[in-house]
């Protein structure tokens, strides 16, 4: 399967062996990346001067979509939705992978670095990006997610 996208992707230092496997992987499926993520082993930092960058890029609809990894994949997901125009779900297996496409139309996708292996972390990826939004009943629940102002 060949995506023609670009994927905007962006890690911390628990995830940044990950992201390289991830990046590899989506330059020989024909993506575009921009790559947001830390990248030097050894030191410690913050996800969020990470994950902001990804999350304005794809807003901004410089990105099809976008990747995040972090130790357990709550504080990047967290830090991405604070965005009205981003639904970054949180995702440990290509299941909920499908349905974060299928049903909730996620734009970008958290993943929990300590708590998936590196066979899975692929699939999960796929199945991310060769999913198409449901629509229907699912657009109208979407449209209620952004507060109104």
């Amino acid at each position: 399967m060949v995506f023609l996208m670009k994927i905007a992707i962006g890690s911390d230092h628990t995830g940044i062996n990950y992201k390289c496997l991830i990046i590899d992987f989506l330059i020989n499926q024909g993506c575009q990346i921009k790559d947001f993520g830390f990248s030097h082993y050894g030191k410690k930092v913050d996800y969020p001067d990470f994950v902001h960058p990804v999350a304005k890029f794809v807003e901004k609809g410089e990105a099809d979509f976008g990747i995040i990894i972090c130790g357990s994949g709550n504080g990047a997901a967290m830090t991405a939705n604070k965005y009205q125009k981003i639904r970054a779900a949180l995702v440990w297996k290509k299941e909920v992978a499908f349905l974060a496409r299928r049903h909730n139309n996620a734009n970008m996708i958290s993943i929990p670095a300590r708590f998936i292996n590196k066979n899975k972390v692929l699939e999960i990826v796929e199945m991310f990006l060769k999913t198409d939004f449901e629509g229907g009943r699912h657009k109208i629940r979407i449209e209620k997610i952004p507060l109104n102002k």
